[in-house]
């Protein structure tokens, strides 16, 4: 691939217009609101980038949009992560990498979080393995970007709003290029 950047803006106008697992949102729709709610919540470059590319996971296989409802978990995070190792700084993949355990972790350490999930996202949890165990979080909590996960996670929660307005995806080029390992540019 010449230029990663413009691959992931390509995936996501080629792929994006699919509704995100069932929610009032387009992929895209969803991606640019994560990216806007961590911009607006003064993030570091690298989780901007990493909210606006946390479901690339979804574009990147061709599984239906309700995998979910026939009882699929498309590891989405597990995909993503793996594809954007190779481009991109360990914050961004790893919050990518985190942001489905980080919703089980929530589940467990925050009892008004898991009442606030959609019911999409209720469904996915019981495929993504439920809610954390104790031994869970306490091995979650070592890793050293698991509060960027949850940040990410709550951004991911509330990136679900029917025609909000935010910046289209191009506004993120430079934050894109700026996460990037050296190697990669």
């Amino acid at each position: 691939m010449n230029n990663i950047v413009d691959f992931i803006i390509d995936v996501f106008l080629k792929k994006g217009h699919e509704l995100y697992g069932g929610e009032a949102v387009t992929q895209l729709e969803h991606g640019l609101q994560a990216a806007h709610f961590a911009k607006e919540s003064n993030a570091s470059e690298n989780l901007i980038a990493a909210a606006l590319m946390h479901d690339i996971g979804h574009l990147l296989h061709d599984l239906p949009d309700d995998a979910t409802n026939n009882g699929i978990d498309d590891v989405h995070e597990a995909l993503g992560a793996e594809f954007l190792i190779q481009y991109f700084k360990e914050e961004v993949v790893e919050a990518v990498k985190l942001h489905v355990p980080a919703k089980r972790y929530l589940c467990l350490v925050d009892p008004e979080y898991y009442e606030a999930l959609s019911s999409v996202s209720k469904a996915s949890l019981i495929l993504q393995g439920g809610i954390m165990s104790m031994e869970e979080k306490n091995n979650f909590e070592l890793n050293e970007y698991f509060k960027e996960a949850v940040a990410l996670r709550r951004w991911d929660d509330q990136a679900k709003i029917p025609n909000l307005k935010v910046d289209d995806i191009y506004t993120y080029r430079s934050i894109l290029e700026q996460s990037l390992l050296k190697n990669s540019l």
